[in-house]
């Protein structure tokens, strides 16, 4: 047999496949998505061996102070459920009990450098797909109750250990008049105790209870489902504004009605063959998809750096590697890039440049000799869309 150099792998590319089966409990990317991604739980442990978490319980609640932080204290009382959304107030913390209560916080990805890192590891789902990073921490018996969500869920435990009561049932009815949803009849299936670095996933409507055993915390990757309905109304807002049908109305053969305050037949199948001008192409489709999933949230702030001259920004992309600012999101199709909302036609010298940017959320440094690339990179560096890495 002929031995293809080619073939043989660099002992950092075994040790990346090697931690991103470890990731899935052994399972090779494409063996996930085909068994379990939207099918089936699967319990991971020592998915990411030594993993302790980001951040600490203080840090966490530090954020949750901070006024563009979304953030959201739940409290078990008496068995009733007490929702709190943030910013929260430094003096709440010292009045909470001592068990049965969680802090959650979203979005750190937003603020941790960190958090960037390891959503990174899930990149075997689509960019157009993640939603954020959520932390939570909890003291004993904290917790959100019983529930399920309709979205895909990575559940890495961080320190402390929390119990995940699991159930695959169909009755999905939810308390009435309950701030959170929760499940009215849950019925426990399944029980797995996650130890820090062990990870459960959930596909979407699997009902699930997690219960604080210890001081707790726990990193939720969730993912974006957006409903059937919402996908609707969004694309029909886009075409609002986009669309053109020619023509006025029109009756020239108007007869006389019995009931001058009825809406006759013969205007109704008039204004129905005008809306069935209305049409779309693929091309519209995919416009609106790019604008749509890389729109950041509206609570989204960007902070543009202090102005730096083309040139000097030229410069330092020799010396300096630039990523996305957390915040960003930079999705593609074709040559077509949808930066944060924004969309843009990549002329054939930037398309490499612009797809490993958008894949991997950075560039090393470089001697970029394409003078449209490096503008367009520097008029999304003074909106605050990219960073410089630190050195």
């Amino acid at each position: 047999m002929r031995y293809d150099a080619a073939m043989k792998k660099t002992p950092s590319e075994t040790a990346v496949e090697n931690d991103e089966k470890q990731l899935l409990g052994g399972l090779t990317r494409e063996a996930f998505l085909q068994a379990y991604w939207q099918k089936k739980p699967l319990l991971v442990r020592g998915a990411i061996p030594g993993f302790e978490g980001l951040l600490s319980p203080e840090e966490l609640a530090g954020l949750a102070c901070e006024d563009e932080v979304q953030s959201r204290l739940v409290i078990h009382n008496k068995g009733q459920w007490i929702l709190e959304h943030g910013p929260l107030d430094e003096v709440r913390f010292g009045k909470l009990p001592e068990r049965d209560w969680t802090l959650l916080v979203q979005e750190v990805n937003h603020h941790l450098e960190e958090a960037e890192a390891l959503l990174e590891r899930f990149d075997f789902i689509p960019h157009a797909r993640l939603d954020d990073l959520m932390v939570s921490y909890a003291p004993d018996g904290g917790g959100v109750g019983p529930h399920f969500d309709s979205y895909d869920v990575f559940l890495l435990q961080g320190q402390g250990k929390r119990l995940w009561r699991v159930s695959q049932q169909e009755d999905l009815s939810l308390v009435e008049g309950a701030p959170l949803r929760i499940l009215s009849d849950f019925q426990t299936q399944q029980e797995y105790l996650l130890e820090a670095g062990d990870m459960l996933y959930l596909p979407p409507h699997v009902a699930h209870w997690g219960i604080a055993v210890g001081d707790c915390m726990t990193y939720s990757i969730g993912f974006r489902a957006p409903s059937a309905q919402e996908l609707t109304t969004q694309f029909l807002g886009y075409l609002q504004d986009r669309i053109e049908v020619p023509g006025m109305y029109g009756d020239p053969d108007l007869g006389l009605q019995p009931h001058p305050a009825e809406i006759g037949g013969s205007m109704i199948e008039r204004v129905s063959e005008m809306l069935d001008a209305i049409r779309w192409q693929q091309a519209d489709v995919t416009e609106f998809l790019g604008r749509y999933l890389s729109e950041p949230k509206a609570h989204v702030v960007f902070d543009p750096p202090r102005t730096m001259t083309l040139s000097t920004f030229q410069k330092r992309l020799q010396t300096s590697a630039i990523r996305l600012d957390s915040k960003s999101r930079l999705l593609f199709h074709g040559n077509r890039f949808f930066m944060n909302g924004e969309s843009v036609d990549a002329s054939e010298p930037e398309l490499a440049t612009l797809t490993e940017l958008a894949d991997r959320r950075s560039l090393p440094p470089c001697a970029f000799a394409d003078m449209v690339l490096v503008e367009r990179l520097h008029k999304w560096y003074l909106a605050g869309f990219l960073r410089f890495e630190r050195t």
